[in-house]
């Protein structure tokens, strides 16, 4: 997967597409800093922990964007959205909310779940099911939804 970003990096420098260039390169390092965190120099991380990078950069982005919505600064809210548009080109596709809610379904059966305070156990499985396929506040809310109901 690091070949992919690095190969799409030397094709939006050769395109001079800026946002692309920087946002790659900003994601490479994140990549870079996660194996030294984990003390890996020639192993490398594998593709399940670098979509998690990646989701969590694009959370960021979705959020910053968010931020600046709200301080009325809509010019670097929209870099932030073109940067969000380049990550999520590699994340996995999302799941609809009609999936996404069967999966809440089943998980609140499959653990027995029977009130909110049980919420943690059922996100758990939830989360290990949907592995980047959707985002973890969506998640949040349509499992405290169902347990509240």
């Amino acid at each position: 997967m690091v070949a992919k970003f690095q190969e799409d990096l030397k094709q939006a420098q050769l395109a001079k597409d800026e946002t692309k260039v920087s946002t790659l390169r900003l994601l490479l390092s994140e990549i870079k800093n996660a194996e030294i965190a984990k003390g890996l120099s020639a192993e490398r991380l594998s593709d399940e922990e670098i979509a998690t990078i990646v989701g969590r950069e694009a959370k960021k982005r979705r959020e910053a964007a968010e931020g600046f919505r709200k301080g009325d600064r809509e010019e670097s809210a929209q870099k932030e959205e073109s940067e969000l548009k380049v990550l999520e080109s590699y994340l996995p596709a999302q799941l609809s909310n009609e999936e996404l809610t069967n999966i809440v379904e089943s998980s609140i059966t499959e653990t027995g779940a029977k009130s909110i305070t049980d919420m943690g156990r059922v996100m758990g499985v939830v989360m290990g099911k949907v592995k980047g396929q959707a985002d973890g506040g969506i998640v949040s809310q349509l499992v405290k939804e169902k347990l509240t109901q």
